[in-house]
């Protein structure tokens, strides 16, 4: 940078002329000013304050990243972290049930001997009566096993898009709740295997507990925290062009209803930024006078105000009371899953999203899992079709199972097949094929569509063995 451009930056940055001039006697760049310390330039002649005003109003250069990587790494060795492993411990019921599958060589997974211990606790039950109970489950699971070669996949696919076809695209009405309406039906089957960021109608179900639960106006109370609350919902704002201010007249009963102070208004408001500081009481109206006297920053502050948040928690439009079973819960449009967990009188463990992309954000991947096979469920269950759990389950595995939510298409799971050939047979053939002959890719034909591409056997049920024929020859011995 020349000496005139470099004057004219530490210029533009509020540095004197006479203190410019000083500095480029021994500097030539702004880099160079902003590497040397206060005392050097104390040196050339600067007063402590100067030099430290001078430095903060250039800013202080950044050293690469590399080289901090480098000298940080070198002055904190890596301390290897503590490997933590909790091992599940099995109960007395539990280990005498596999004691007893370990003798009768049956082979069940963990799961159902811990569901089968759960179920039999507090039962005093003999040995003879628990080989019955290990015998019964250990039918019933291998009766329900896939056969080797079978087509899982095409099985799943099948058994879920033919009671799709006859799904009807309808909303569902929340029973004796007003106006909160989910999608459900097929588009509603469409987000969940496409994994949609937002639903399009994203809603909560938020059962309450303790006194909450059970008093209808601390229930309400509760709601109220939940749902935002902007300034329109409490106040109607006039505009004074005479006097270059705006005028907030609060609702008095809205602002009971919602469990707002004045002075909690008077709060809210002062954190917008574009009429901070100018926010005042009058009476029982709230004044927010412009700083200078122009319209254009008059319609500025009414469009920054009307829409400001006093109460509440974001995306969360509406929230009802609802009442089942005697205890009172809250039904919402919008999700907020992280911020809901947090409100007091709130049943945490209980709260229920349709977002299911939230709930892996908020709670991990393995209740993302859980989330697709209960919508999904619903959903089906919604319009009066059986599917059989171990369908969902399987799509389910297969969206999350690297660890975050894919979709079943060409951005998910169907673009990420191994085989050209099967993700050209999905959509953009095109350009499939093209970036394979590019890069050289090699199909094996392993997989259901690319062997029907090609023409030959699938490798499934009796295309899955081969039969080698060796015919006899005279005088061999029958």
């Amino acid at each position: 940078m020349a000496k005139k451009d470099t004057m004219k930056a530490l210029i533009n940055r509020g540095i004197s002329e006479e203190t410019s001039a000083l500095l480029l006697t021994k500097y030539s760049s702004l880099s160079a000013i902003s590497m040397a310390g206060e005392a050097e330039l104390a040196d050339l002649g600067l007063s402590e304050e100067e030099a430290r005003s001078v430095l903060s109003k250039i800013g202080k250069r950044s050293v690469s990243s590399a080289k901090v990587k480098k000298e940080v790494e070198e002055a904190a060795p890596a301390v290897p972290m503590e490997e933590v492993t909790q091992y599940y411990q099995y109960s007395e019921g539990e280990l005498r049930l596999m004691a007893i599958a370990d003798r009768l060589d049956v082979k069940l997974p963990m799961k159902v001997i811990v569901d089968i211990a759960k179920r039999i606790k507090d039962a005093d039950l003999d040995d003879e009566i628990c080989e019955k109970l290990i015998t019964t489950a250990n039918r019933m699971y291998t009766s329900h096993l896939m056969d080797q070669n079978e087509s899982a996949g095409v099985m799943a696919a099948h058994s879920i898009g033919e009671p799709g076809t006859q799904m009807n695209m309808r909303t569902f009405h929340y029973a004796g709740v007003a106006n909160i309406n989910v999608t459900q039906g097929l588009p509603r089957l469409i987000e969940i295997v496409d994994a949609r960021r937002v639903p399009s109608t994203p809603s909560m179900n938020i059962p309450l507990t303790g006194t909450a639960a059970e008093d209808e106006n601390v229930a309400r109370y509760v709601a109220s925290n939940i749902e935002m609350t902007t300034l329109l919902d409490i106040a109607s704002v006039e505009t004074d062009i005479t006097n270059m201010r705006l005028i907030v007249k609060p609702d008095v009963g809205k602002m009971e209803d919602k469990g707002i102070t004045l002075d909690e208004l008077v709060e809210r408001l002062n954190k917008v930024k574009a009429v901070r500081g100018l926010v005042t009481k009058s009476g029982y109206d709230v004044v927010i006078d412009s700083d200078e006297p122009s319209y254009k920053k008059l319609q500025s502050m009414f469009d920054a105000i009307k829409g400001a948040k006093i109460k509440g928690i974001d995306n969360i439009t509406r929230a009802v009371l609802s009442k089942t079973e005697g205890s009172w819960k809250i039904v919402t449009e919008g999700s907020n899953l992280k911020e809901v967990l947090k409100v007091e009188g709130v049943d945490a463990e209980n709260v229920m999203t349709n977002s299911i992309l939230e709930v892996a954000d908020v709670l991990g991947i393995e209740a993302a899992r859980n989330s697709i096979i209960r919508e999904a469920m619903g959903t089906l269950g919604e319009a009066g079709l059986d599917v059989d759990i171990r369908h969902i389950m399987l799509v389910a595995d297969l969206m999350t199972n690297d660890g975050y939510v894919k979709a079943i298409g060409r951005h998910g799971v169907s673009g990420k097949k191994s085989s050209v050939l099967a993700r050209a047979a999905f959509e953009i053939t095109a350009a499939h094929l093209l970036h394979a002959a590019m890069v050289g890719e090699v199909d094996y034909l392993e997989g259901v569509t690319e062997n029907i591409i090609v023409g030959q056997p699938v490798t499934l049920g009796t295309g899955a063995v081969n039969l080698i024929y060796t015919p006899k020859k005279k005088g061999d011995k029958e």
